[in-house]
Order: C-alpha cells, then sequence, then structure tokens
C-alpha cells in the first residue's frame, strides 16, 4: 500500500494556500529551498507537476487543484479532531463560528441553532452575519465552522464547499390588522397593488416570489426591499406593508410583532442549508443542528 507524506502534503498546501513560497516560508519559518524541496519530493512520489510558473508567480495545474482539494479537506479534519479532543479532555467549551446569512429569517436561525446549546459538551456558540458572498470567503479561509444560508453554494463558485439541506418550507404572507383585514378577501388576488415589503431582487425567495405572482397575475406594489430579512419584518409590524416570512415560524412572528396571518402558499418553498467544506458534518454541534432541523422543524414541511 502506497502512503502519501503527509509532511511534504503540508508544504504544498500551506504554499498553495499563503499564496507562495515566500508567504509559505513566513509562516512555517522554512526557507524557500527547503519548501521547493519538499514539494518536488511529493510531485516525484505522485509522478505529476503541481506548480507552474506563470511569470513570477506559482500557479496550481490542474492535478495541483486537485491534491490542494483534498489535502485542504485533510488537514481541516485535523484541525477539528483536535479542537474537538481538547475540548472534551480539558473541559473547555467547543467553539462553534456560524456565519449566518442576511437573508435567513431570526426566527429561523434561532430555532436552527438552540440544540447546539443543550448538548451534554458544552459549546460556545459565536455566530457572524454578514452577505452571503463574504460569508463563504471566510468558510474557505477556515473562520467559519458553517454557514446557514438559504441558497447553495453557486455552481462555479470559486469556493470548494458541500451543501447540506436542513429543510423546507412553504411561506405565509402578514400583516398589522389592518391590512390584513382590507386584502384578505380575495387572497392571492386582493394582493394586486397591495402594499409589499420584499426581499431584494438578488435573492432566491424574491425570485421565487416574482414567479409566483406572475402566475397569480398579480402586482403588488413594492414600497420597499431589503437584504436583512429582520429589518423587514420590522416594517411590516409597523405597518408599512404586507411581507413573508417562512410557515414553521408562523406562531413566533405573530406573537413577537403582534401581527396576523393573511394567507399562505405551499407554491413558494424556502429551503435552507448548512454549508461546510467538509463532505460529512463531524462537529457534533453542526450535527445536533442538522438532526434536529431534519426531524423537527422542518420534519411537518
Amino acid at each position: 500500500m502506497e502512503w502519501v507524506n503527509y509532511h511534504h502534503l503540508l508544504y504544498f498546501w500551506m504554499v498553495a494556500r499563503e499564496g507562495g513560497l515566500s508567504q509559505a516560508g513566513k509562516v512555517l519559518r522554512l526557507s524557500h529551498p527547503t519548501l521547493s524541496a519538499q514539494i518536488h519530493a511529493l510531485e516525484d512520489q505522485l509522478g505529476e507537476k503541481l506548480f507552474t510558473k506563470v511569470g513570477r508567480k506559482l500557479v496550481l495545474t490542474d492535478v495541483g487543484r486537485v491534491v490542494f482539494r483534498y489535502a485542504d479537506e485533510i488537514f481541516t479534519l485535523g484541525r477539528e479532531m483536535i479542537d474537538t479532543v481538547r475540548g472534551r479532555t480539558t473541559g473547555s467549551p467547543l467553539r462553534l463560528d456560524v456565519g449566518i446569512a442576511d437573508a435567513v429569517p431570526k426566527g429561523i436561525v434561532r430555532r436552527l441553532l438552540r440544540p447546539a446549546l443543550t448538548l451534554a459538551v458544552p459549546v460556545r456558540l459565536v455566530c457572524h452575519e454578514g452577505a452571503y458572498e463574504k460569508l463563504l470567503g471566510d468558510l474557505a479561509v477556515h473562520t467559519l465552522d458553517i454557514v446557514i444560508s438559504d441558497a447553495p453554494v453557486p455552481p462555479g463558485s470559486n469556493v470548494r464547499a458541500f451543501n447540506h439541506l436542513l429543510g423546507e418550507t412553504g411561506i405565509t404572507f402578514f400583516g398589522t390588522k389592518a391590512l390584513v383585514q382590507r386584502y384578505r378577501r380575495g387572497f392571492p388576488a386582493s394582493l394586486n397593488d397591495a402594499p409589499m415589503l420584499l426581499p431584494l431582487e438578488t435573492l432566491n425567495l424574491r425570485r421565487s416570489l416574482n414567479a409566483w405572482f406572475e402566475r397569480h397575475r398579480v402586482r403588488p406594489r413594492v414600497v420597499a426591499e431589503f437584504a436583512d430579512s429582520a429589518l423587514l419584518q420590522v416594517f411590516g409590524s409597523d405597518g408599512i406593508g404586507l411581507f413573508v416570512a417562512p410557515t414553521v415560524v408562523e406562531r413566533e412572528l405573530v406573537a413577537q410583532y403582534g401581527v396576523r396571518v393573511l394567507g399562505r402558499t405551499r407554491d413558494v418553498r424556502e429551503r435552507f442549508f448548512a454549508i461546510s467544506v467538509e463532505r460529512r458534518l463531524n462537529h457534533p454541534a453542526v450535527v445536533a443542528i442538522s438532526d434536529s432541523a431534519r426531524r423537527a422543524l422542518f420534519a411537518a414541511s
């Protein structure tokens, strides 16, 4: 059986990740000749060139990109193993850094993450909110353990990550008592020219809603558009317009904002994903989040 030399692989991975021999040498505190010799040894073992020179830069070959993806997963798993073992043996909390896309409703986030805080092993949860693209970048450099999003990693993305579907749900239309009384009769035709608060055009839910409006031949009057679902709901609770949210958090929104339900549809579906650099979810808290989402939160949907 052939075994890869993991020291050689580590040096190759660091050079590829840091963007060159100089940068990797500073991190590893090794000279250029030493790093270069280690990489040549790995190339000899594999029988393939991993880098090619373009000007003064080292660029991964096609084989190099394949090897880098495997190396990235190998050393990521190694880091997670050490973190997990140290957390369990010392009694210190396991740290879980979660990226949360702005478009994901906060009620969904709260219910998704709650199981991570009820494990026998203590967990320190660190939440980072932001734009989807930035969060994927942070995931790629291992600043985050997972990203919670309403969209999978797009095809052709520069970030090598895996989509883990947590579940899906239909949507509910909400509004203040006055707005619901005015537009309830004849729903969904009643939405024609109704004041509406919507997600940005670039978001998945907005595109699905536009298609649904088109099928029902209604054209709401768009009062405002939002990237952040929480801000949208605050405006909705002030009576600025009708708004939509996932049906699975319907009760929470009614209780929190005092709004009423105008109508529901299962023809528009919101899907939620845990995005990670792992093919299989290994962090105990992430496994708990995924299992609970499928068995409880989205089970009825």
